[in-house]
């Protein structure tokens, strides 16, 4: 509890009891029936004037004093911290209390139902049912079909679902925004946002931002991971991070030519060599990309499907990435 409200709980407390002390003093008073035409207030004789004006007047202006000098210093007194209140709960990674309750909105949205029937204000939509618990990554049943071919038979097969506590290293916030409310066509991934045919609003889009962001891995971990188990072989590398957006197949273990292009563009036949002629600037593009609206290579706009690797791969791993998709 903050000290506002242990404040406003003690004003609450201490009306209470005047409450009860003034509804004890009354339940004292009987009044036989027929007395109130004896003693009833407006018939008995009051104070005269000199007993008005004396000690009993001015004991009673005390009270009144006191009454008024209650809401008066007790009201600057409990927002006299309402600015560094205001200050504390900015959006500063989780600390702060509105950060703080953004995350646990976030957190109660990603898990999956318990069970019971999902309430209007505190729904669970099961992000964790694709991408795993605090976002480890998982599968998803998915249906393929061909539009290139409408009477052939659907196919299942078992979709991998990226690991979402690195998501917040491979994507900037508002490109996180936007596969969130839009989805991933083509994908188990479907549109959230109400602009993009969803169930979340643009508030509950923003609480799970930020669950995200406070499940966020530390890079330096993840890179020093990532060279323990990849090391800097650059075929290794684009099949583990590139190929499922950039060969066709590879996110459920079906993988047709590589890099010849899914969700991302085809970096075959010398793609790759006319949109970077220079290692350098598809170097830069791996590591940071560009936002979104911005030009990158020759002729590239981005688009802010292409995640950027910087925080997850050291630059030799990125460097042995470039080198093997410019051999492709």
């Amino acid at each position: 509890m903050s000290s506002q409200q242990r404040i406003g709980l003690a004003v609450v407390l201490a009306m209470l009891v005047g409450w009860v002390i003034f509804l004890l003093s009354a339940s004292k008073r009987t009044y036989e029936p027929g007395t109130e035409l004896v003693t009833a207030p407006n018939r008995k004789l009051y104070y005269d004037d000199e007993g008005m004006e004396g000690k009993r007047l001015t004991k009673y202006l005390w009270w009144a004093f006191a009454t008024l000098a209650i809401p008066a210093v007790a009201l600057p007194v409990y927002w006299v911290r309402e600015p560094f209140r205001q200050t504390g709960a900015g959006l500063d990674r989780g600390k702060a209390y509105f950060a703080e309750e953004a995350i646990k909105r976030g957190e109660w949205y990603f898990q999956a139902s318990p069970g019971e029937p999902p309430t209007p204000r505190e729904p669970h939509y099961g992000c964790e049912n694709c991408h795993g618990k605090k976002g480890v990554g998982g599968v998803a049943a998915f249906t393929l079909t061909d539009p290139a071919n409408p009477d052939a038979l659907p196919q299942q097969v078992q979709w991998t679902a990226p690991p979402l506590n690195t998501v917040m290293l491979r994507y900037r916030p508002d490109e996180v925004l936007f596969i969130l409310t839009y989805g991933r066509a083509g994908t188990p991934m479907p549109p959230w946002g109400i602009k993009g045919g969803g169930a979340l609003n643009d508030q509950q889009l923003s609480d799970l931002i930020a669950y995200l962001d406070s499940i966020k891995l530390d890079p330096k971990q993840v890179q020093d991971a990532n060279l323990a188990q990849y090391g800097t072989d650059g075929k290794t590398l684009f099949e583990a991070f590139c190929a499922r957006c950039h060969t066709q197949g590879a996110s459920y273990g079906k993988p047709g030519v590589q890099g010849g292009g899914a969700l991302g563009p085809d970096l075959t036949g010398g793609a790759t060599l006319r949109q970077f002629p220079t290692i350098a600037q598809q170097i830069s593009w791996v590591t940071d990309t560009v936002e979104v609206g911005k030009q990158y290579g020759q002729r590239g706009i981005s688009s802010g499907r292409m995640p950027f690797f910087g925080d997850m791969l050291t630059d030799d791993q990125i460097k042995a990435i470039v080198n093997y998709e410019r051999t492709l």
